[in-house]
């Protein structure tokens, strides 16, 4: 009998350190680029989608979730797409990404 659910060791100290490194790399680049003027346009976006990318990684790595079913990965970063999407088209309905204004 072979089962369904194959056994998968848990990750390594090494790649929790890793995965808090790139935590890390994903933070100054957001702190970063609210300093750069030419990404104003786009930063809006562009933060929430490095802030999404880092609850990600935290709730599959942190949470052990990487390492149980798919059903809850996706029920944990599904609402976070829907919600992230639904802003996007709310602060877009609003006018706030205009850049040239109305």
């Amino acid at each position: 009998m072979s089962d369904e659910h194959p056994i998968t060791a848990h990750a390594s100290v090494a790649t929790y350190v890793k995965v808090a490194l790139v935590l890390t790399g994903v933070t100054v680049i957001e702190v970063g680029a609210i300093y750069i003027r030419f990404l104003t346009p786009i930063i809006v976006p562009l933060l929430l989608v490095m802030s999404a990318a880092k609850f990600a990684l935290v709730v599959l790595f942190f949470m052990h979730l990487r390492y149980d079913s798919r059903a809850l990965s996706v029920l944990f970063v599904g609402p976070l797409v829907i919600a992230g999407g639904l802003a996007l088209a709310l602060l877009t309905l609003t006018g706030a990404f205009l850049v040239f204004g109305r």
